[in-house]
């Protein structure tokens, strides 16, 4: 692994522990926002979807501050657990798994999770985001 590599795969690796130890509270949102570029491009498989409207595209830090208030509002984090990170070059994606609770309905969606991240200068500029959106959708309601 080069030295990019593994200062990106650092970062990270900093930032989902945070997010896990914080359950997606206001410090563990501040964490992230601290990782991302200003022009930062944000997106979500469900891009969107009527039931989880949070996850529309985002092409700035402001937006994805909304994307998490929005993410907060409805969902309550049960857990978010990375299994590993794979890196080259800017890019690094972890692999990993997460549930969070509906807070209308009291569903629970369980998901594997793969998000790719890509970085420059030691931010995130791009970042998609994979899950089970039919188990979102559905707890959701």
């Amino acid at each position: 692994m080069t030295e990019e590599e593994s200062n990106n795969v650092a970062l990270l690796e900093k930032g989902y522990a945070f997010w896990h130890q914080s359950k997606a509270d206001c410090e563990g949102v501040s964490c992230w926002m601290d990782l991302l570029s200003e022009d930062v491009q944000w997106r979500s498989l469900a891009a969107g979807a009527a039931g989880v409207e949070f996850t529309l595209a985002c092409r700035s830090k402001d937006e994805v501050q909304r994307y998490f208030q929005d993410l907060g509002k409805d969902w309550e984090m049960v857990s978010y657990n990375v299994h590993e990170f794979i890196a080259q070059g800017d890019r690094v994606v972890m692999l990993g798994s997460c549930e969070w609770k509906h807070r209308s309905t009291g569903k629970i969606m369980k998901s594997p999770k793969a998000d790719v991240h890509r970085l420059r200068d030691g931010k995130v500029v791009d970042f998609m985001e994979f899950y089970d959106t039919a188990a979102a959708l559905e707890a959701a309601g």
